[in-house]
């Protein structure tokens, strides 16, 4: 009882929430320190908190849309938490009214696994797989004699329906070899597979198959390990004296004509709330609510320690927040404007995280428009988070423009995982086909390393209210006709708009062969008779080559498409459903479109997938450059003309 018992010590030290916390000036404001430690207090003064009590979510609870949409400065603001929490085998969530300090609701959800918790990663079970007498065993096959030198971790492995683990709560170990280097990605005890039961400290798998030598060499890149650095010939200078061009109250943000509301949050890192365009007099909305939705990174490589790797990684790993802490004049220029966090630690605190986004202004030197002398300067407002997921670093990028658009880049960095081999390099091993084996999943990046091939899969959940709540989804088929015969012209080609009644009407996947343009169109209409609307202009993307019975692609079924719509619902938020842990198929965006609902003049949400098969290049070691990708939200027909017209001629 030693954990309750200082739990309850603690709070109960604390003067009233109340007193101590300041009043939230957006409904859809973070929860403060204050605000955290009063969900506590009320989960405990009601009996909820036992011993062993883990949490992976304590964040606000928005109110309903129409009430954020209707909010104006000064209103009242009711403040509400919702929880996640564990207990042994049992997962529970929680409402609490932070305002009126009471327990709403107490709910356990059954049948499913909370997300990996961060103490999980060096728990217990380490210690006890490396006491195994075949663990040493293991270390010595490959001339490890000190085991003291060796660095684990566990991490949870891809479902596959084994009914032995049905309900276990089972990770996978995966060990490295440290001896006096910071970067151990290329310094992989390979062919060593220990399943672990997490809650046991159980050993219920231990194979070591494939014996391949740790390499001798590091592959570190931190600036003692790379040398002097080359200097570039003329320095340039990235700055704004003058202070920003936007403003902020609380995190409410105005640029130009843009007015949004920005939010750090655990599980999806960075959320942009009510995005409104100033038209003349009129606050136009155009997105309540747009948020990275879900990861998926299944590797390809068919080894016993390899074929796991199916990683769902919002929704697994994102315990302690998704948003990594940002370097200025690194991850963001030294000028711009950060925004801190407050995160759920696993026994319930409040923990501070720096620096989880930042906002700044930038240019590239490029034009917003040209026509011969005439022109002017591009000028864009950046929102970022950067979310460092095991090995891999992924930019998530929110662009306001003054043409109306809404980018949203996203750059892949970090350090890409590898096989190691006792084969040494392609000139001895390889053969370049199916057939090949030391090089069949991926590419040597160095002597006895081959980077994995993989894919990696991206949905963002868009909420768009183009003028207000009711909307359409439309798509413009580009379809050719033919022309009569003696037309010196045979074809050409036209477009056919065609509304989606229902959301398998909207479940889409681009094609070269059948081009055509995603919008939603709002009640509202343009000077000449259009609708207003916003297009989805989609990235580069992927066709999945999962088998369609392959349990990892069931498992992150939104793939299936690169664009889903569904009828708003406030509880629809992940693609991959809310607990995807060790989740078995069918979950997210394939269960909440079962029922084919109408989105016939409704409020619709759009889940757009986009994706990358990645081949490994020698360039991309021993650290990743970063590889973009974007997509775009953009009028089309909202305004009556060209919006940046009368842009500024100062960049």
């Amino acid at each position: 009882m030693f954990r309750v018992v200082y739990l309850l010590v603690v709070l109960s030290s604390l003067p009233p929430s109340g007193a101590l916390a300041q009043p939230a000036r957006h409904p859809l404001d973070p929860l403060t320190r204050q605000e955290h430690f009063t969900v506590l207090e009320v989960l405990q003064q009601a009996g909820k908190l036992v011993d062993g009590t883990s949490f992976t979510r304590l964040e606000a609870r928005a109110p309903e849309k129409s009430t954020v949409w209707a909010f104006k400065a000064g209103m009242p603001i009711a403040r509400t938490a919702e929880v996640v929490l564990s207990q042994g085998a049992s997962v529970f969530e929680a409402t609490v009214d932070v305002t009126g300090r009471r327990l709403v609701s107490w709910t356990e959800r059954k049948g499913v696994q909370p997300m990996w918790l961060r103490s999980e990663f060096g728990a217990a079970v380490v210690d006890v797989a490396m006491k195994d007498p075949r663990f040493a065993e293991a270390l010595r096959k490959r001339g490890i004699t000190n085991r003291q030198f060796v660095t684990c971790i566990a991490a949870p492995p891809g479902n596959f329906g084994e009914p032995a683990y049905a309900g276990k709560r089972i990770g996978v170990l995966s060990c490295r070899l440290r001896s006096g280097y910071r970067n151990t990605w290329a310094r992989r005890i390979e062919g060593l597979f220990v399943l672990m039961d997490m809650r046991t400290n159980e050993i219920l798998e231990f194979t070591d198959d494939e014996v391949a030598p740790v390499p001798a060499g590091g592959n570190d890149f931190d600036a003692a390990a790379v040398g002097p650095l080359r200097e570039f010939a003329a320095p340039l200078q990235v700055q704004q004296p003058a202070g920003p061009g936007y403003t902020m109250d609380g995190h409410v943000v105005s640029w130009d004509r843009w007015r949004f509301h920005v939010r750090p949050d655990s599980r999806v890192g960075l959320i942009v709330s009510t995005a409104t365009w100033k038209d003349g007099d009129r606050e136009r909305p155009v997105l309540y609510e747009g948020h990275l939705s879900e990861i998926f990174v299944p590797y390809m490589a068919a080894q016993k320690d390899w074929y796991g790797r199916t990683f769902i990684d919002a929704g697994e790993y994102s315990a302690g927040g998704l948003a990594d802490t940002l370097t200025p004049g690194v991850d963001c220029p030294t000028y711009a404007t950060f925004i801190d966090s407050v995160v759920v630690e696993g026994r319930g605190w409040p923990g501070d995280k720096p620096a989880v986004a930042c906002i700044f202004e930038r240019t590239a030197g490029d034009m917003i428009w040209r026509h011969g002398p005439n022109g002017r300067p591009q000028r864009e407002l950046v929102v970022r988070m950067v979310a460092m997921i095991g090995n891999y670093d992924y930019v998530v990028d929110w662009r306001f423009l003054p043409d109306g658009q809404i980018k949203v880049s996203l750059g892949a960095t970090g350090i890409v995982e590898a096989k190691m081999t006792a084969a040494k390099n392609a000139r001895v091993s390889s053969t370049n086909g199916a057939d090949a084996k030391t090089d069949a999943y991926g590419r040597f990046v160095e002597d006895h390393v081959v980077a994995v091939n993989h894919d990696h899969y991206f949905n963002f959940r868009l909420d768009l209210d183009v003028d207000g709540p009711t909307n359409r989804f439309v798509r413009d088929q580009i379809v050719p006709k033919t022309l009569p015969a003696g037309h010196p012209r045979r074809s050409i080609w036209v477009t056919e708009t065609k509304a989606a009644a229902t959301e398998k009407d909207a479940q889409l996947t681009m094609d070269m062969h059948a081009p055509s343009l995603w919008r939603v169109t709002g009640a509202r209409e343009n000077h000449v008779g259009y609708p207003t609307s916003y297009q989805l202009l989609p990235a580069h993307s992927i066709h999945t080559l999962l088998a369609p019975d392959e349990v990892a692609r069931q498992r992150a079924g939104f793939i299936d498409h690169h664009l889903w719509v569904t009828p708003y619902a406030p509880d629809e938020r992940y693609a991959a459903g809310d607990y995807p842990t060790l989740s078995t198929p069918g979950h997210g965006l394939p269960a909440y479109t079962k029922g084919n609902r109408s989105i016939a003049a409704t409020d619709v949400v759009l889940w757009y997938t986009f994706g990358m098969h990645h081949v490994v290049r020698a360039e991309e070691w021993p650290v990743m450059p970063v590889l973009w990708h974007e997509f775009a939200l953009r009028p089309f027909d909202f305004l009556d003309r060209n919006p940046a017209l009368d842009a500024g001629m100062k960049p």
